[in-house]
């Protein structure tokens, strides 16, 4: 099961981070997998190439990991900018998960 936790800061999210496989299918064939981590990923390269924002990034391939974090010094024209971004891939994820719940977790913290 892989494990999704998006992070909040008054009211807009900050960041995101993934762990574990979805054990849908083999590796290289899971498409559950592959759907959520093109959300997550795509939404991370938004952020950078978008908006603009140097976005804290860590991934662990093998692990299935990847935790992204909005820097603590970030406009705020940029801040909504990245929440917007951060929410549609909210979006993405919890569309997933309703029809995947039993492989993906997902909270807001």
């Amino acid at each position: 099961m892989v494990k999704v936790k998006f992070s909040t800061k008054d009211g807009k999210f900050v960041g995101v981070e993934c762990e574990g496989h979805t054990g849908y299918a083999e590796h290289g064939e899971d498409i559950v997998c592959a759907a959520l981590s093109s959300v997550i990923q795509t939404a991370v390269l938004g952020i950078i190439r978008i908006v603009g924002v140097n976005i804290g990034f860590e991934t662990d391939e093998e692990k299935g990991y990847l935790k992204a974090v909005l820097p603590k010094e970030i406009s705020e024209s940029d801040w909504h900018d990245a929440d917007i971004i951060l929410r549609t891939a909210y979006l993405g994820a919890s569309d997933l998960y309703e029809t995947f719940s039993d492989f993906i977790s997902l909270e807001v913290e």
